[in-house]
């Protein structure tokens, strides 16, 4: 009977230790619900939060637009002329500009310069006059302008290629 005793004892500590077992797995069970559906309420709050954040940084450029456009409609509606309007004009350019300069949207500088086509587009060629070098920015058609260290818009321009008049 000591046999039957040690199985017995045997069966009872591995039912023992199933139980426990089973035990810590509900646990860790719960836990990784409680987990995921955290992680869920995590992702839904964060899309909210950035949806907000959008929205707001929106409406706030909007709103530093509005005035520039208040601007524009007054030069349209008043009766002036000549000088007067084209004050009001400049007026709103410097507006448009603050804005953009407050977005942190900077004027790329090419006129003059050698072209480079990681900030400008060569929408044509002249033929460049005396002192003027090859591949030289001789005239820029919109200007292109920089987000930051990023590249918003490029300049479109008109780069200086000499014709050889033997062959053109």
């Amino acid at each position: 009977m000591p046999d039957e005793e040690r199985v017995a004892s045997v069966e009872d500590d591995l039912r023992e230790q199933l139980a426990a077992a089973n035990t810590r797995a509900d646990e860790n069970y719960n836990r990784f619900l409680l987990a995921a559906a955290d992680y869920d309420n995590f992702k839904k709050r964060t899309e909210r939060d950035l949806r907000k954040m959008l929205a707001d940084r929106r409406r706030t450029l909007l709103e530093r637009i509005l005035p520039v456009l208040d601007n524009l409609e007054r030069a349209l509606g008043s009766e002036s002329t000549g000088e007067a309007l084209r004050d009001g004009v400049e007026q709103t350019l410097r507006g448009f500009r603050a804005v953009l300069a407050a977005e942190g949207v900077t004027p790329i500088d090419v006129e003059g310069k050698a072209f480079d086509p990681h900030v400008a587009e060569a929408i044509g060629t002249a033929q460049p006059s005396d002192g003027i070098a090859d591949n030289t920015v001789t005239h820029v058609s919109e200007k292109g302008y920089m987000l930051g260290d990023e590249l918003l818009r490029p300049a479109k321009v008109i780069v200086a290629k000499r014709i050889d008049e033997a062959t053109g």
